[in-house]
């Protein structure tokens, strides 16, 4: 027997085009109107309400050096492989940080009007499949600006925390595990830096230090009541001479490294005490030929882990999917979203600008640690 799905649609007629934001070349950046295919059964129309930036990663693209431009991931091998004759531009899906309203809904997992995010990309609708995309509940009276952080780039943060955990014991029970009472280190003050150290304050850490030399975001990391390290002096020196826990043993308990620099990997590893843990959650687009594994790293039996979004670390992956990581987000910023709004989102603006926002940014005449686009009306189509 064949079931028929019911489909729910807003009392608004839904929208059948979307506007996205395609760069069409390095340093060009517009807004494409689209036609929206058909919901199909068991599938979902959103309309954005406001999609976050994530400045780091998007710019790579705008600026012409995303490695993934002119190489590509062979997801069964593991290596990076070249792709020979298929264009870098454009590119049409950018950005993972997106807030919607279920404007149609052909399941009944979904209603209508209910608030979701959904890392889809800087567009003003999408159409669903919510069996194999991450499609997140979300309070209706939670402020979009700051959903914008659930389905993607929270979870990048917290999955660093369960990286740290792991390293502590073999099965996590609590996000908090690997940095609780401890002393910990974050090197970069951008958004994923500053989100990091928020979650590891409110999860009980002992003492967070922030290393970051642009003044604009130390004075952020400041404002969150971090202990602020500035990246041009010798942060290692001044974590290891505050932090001592016995003889021959100084330093951070765990690192957090959050900056895609070399130099910010060789300060964590030369901050942490012996025998500690640096968790990467960088991404280094020019490689990290300046990191040196001759001195700290090899003679104080350092470990490297690599916090990748696509990777839980081995062994956790039944207690901690992408669902739960979305869910510690969502707890971090019921009690810290305030200290979020007003101090890690710098730039609210309407998605019609933000190209120009791109652009700006890219050239370095603007600064943000965190910008969200908004989407005031859906289009008619």
């Amino acid at each position: 027997m064949t079931r028929t799905t019911e489909t729910a649609v807003d009392s608004r007629r839904p929208v059948r085009t979307r506007r996205n934001l395609v760069v069409q070349a390095p340093g060009r950046v517009e807004l494409v109107e689209e036609e929206l295919p058909d919901v199909p059964d068991g599938g979902l129309l959103l309309e954005t309400v406001a999609t976050g930036l994530s400045a780091g990663t998007e710019l790579t693209f705008v600026k012409g050096d995303h490695p993934g431009l002119h190489a590509e991931l062979d997801p069964e091998l593991g290596l990076f492989v070249p792709r020979p004759g298929r264009p870098a531009y454009p590119v049409t899906r950018l950005g993972y940080m997106e807030v919607a309203r279920v404007a149609e809904s052909r399941t009944p997992a979904y209603r209508v009007g209910e608030l979701v995010a959904s890392p889809y990309g800087h567009a003003t609708a999408h159409v669903s499949d919510p069996v194999r995309e991450h499609v997140v509940p979300l309070p209706d009276d939670l402020d979009p600006v700051l959903g914008t952080y659930v389905a993607h780039l929270g979870p990048i943060c917290a999955n660093g925390l369960l990286h740290a955990a792991s390293d502590v014991v073999p099965e996590v029970t609590s996000l908090g595990q690997g940095v609780a009472g401890r002393r910990v280190l974050v090197t970069g003050g951008g958004l994923i830096g500053l989100l990091t150290a928020l979650f590891a304050a409110e999860l009980g850490a002992g003492e967070v230090a922030v290393v970051e030399a642009d003044p604009r975001r130390a004075a952020v990391a400041e404002a969150l009541g971090f202990w602020v390290l500035d990246a041009d002096d010798d942060a290692a020196l001044a974590v290891k001479t505050r932090w001592r826990h016995g003889p021959g043993d100084h330093g951070a308990d765990v690192a957090f490294q959050c900056r895609g620099r070399p130099f910010a990997l060789a300060t964590a590893l030369r901050a942490v005490r012996p025998q500690g843990a640096v968790v990467d959650l960088a991404f280094y687009t020019d490689g990290a030929d300046e990191v040196r594994l001759g001195e700290e790293f090899h003679h104080n039996g350092l470990r490297l882990l690599s916090a990748q979004i696509g990777r839980v670390p081995r062994g956790q992956s039944f207690g901690w999917d992408r669902r739960r990581l979305s869910a510690e987000t969502l707890r971090l910023l019921q009690s810290r979203g305030d200290d979020v709004r007003r101090h890690l989102v710098t730039d609210v603006v309407n998605l019609a600008d933000a190209p120009a926002l791109l652009a700006d940014v890219a050239a370095h005449r603007r600064h943000v640690v965190s910008a969200v686009f908004t989407v005031d009306e859906p289009s008619d189509g």
